[in-house]
Order: C-alpha cells, then structure tokens, then sequence
C-alpha cells in the first residue's frame, strides 16, 4: 500500500479527498498527506492515536490544528 491515495476527510461539514501515502520504516509507519502544497506526516503515538509531525510555530496560518486533527481522525478511521 505504498501507493499515492485520497484520504477522505470531513472537516467543517465539508468532505475533503487529500493526496496521502503510507510510507514504512522498518517495524513502524508514517503518512505522508498534503495540504495545500505542503507535506504534512502522521504517525502512531503509544497509544495507537495518530498526530501531526509539524512545528506549529512553522504552520502556515490557513492551515488550522483542528485540520490536523480531522487528518488524523480519518486515518484512524480507515485503520480500524
């Protein structure tokens, strides 16, 4: 599954389809998604949660963490 695929996300009512790839590292995993132009990677925390790997004083400002969140959702959702 390392091919390029649209994740579905639903973010403020609207449903958005986002380029996003499953990227491994040995024993673990991370997705790539773009918004807007810029790559943004997920990956599993101690939980099994996913979080965004960014600097938030590095985020474009249009680029909202409740975004993030929602990305992070849906791959929690496909996953399950």
């Amino acid at each position: 599954m390392d091919e390029p695929f649209e994740l579905p996300v639903i973010y403020r009512e609207k449903d958005l389809l986002l380029p996003a790839q499953l990227i491994q590292q040995g024993y673990t995993h991370k997705f790539q998604v773009t918004v807007d132009d810029l790559d943004v990677y997920f990956e599993p925390d101690e939980e099994g949660n996913y979080r965004a790997l960014v600097d938030p004083d590095n985020l474009p400002k249009h680029i909202e963490p409740a975004l993030l969140q929602a990305i992070a959702k849906s791959i929690e959702t496909i996953l399950r």
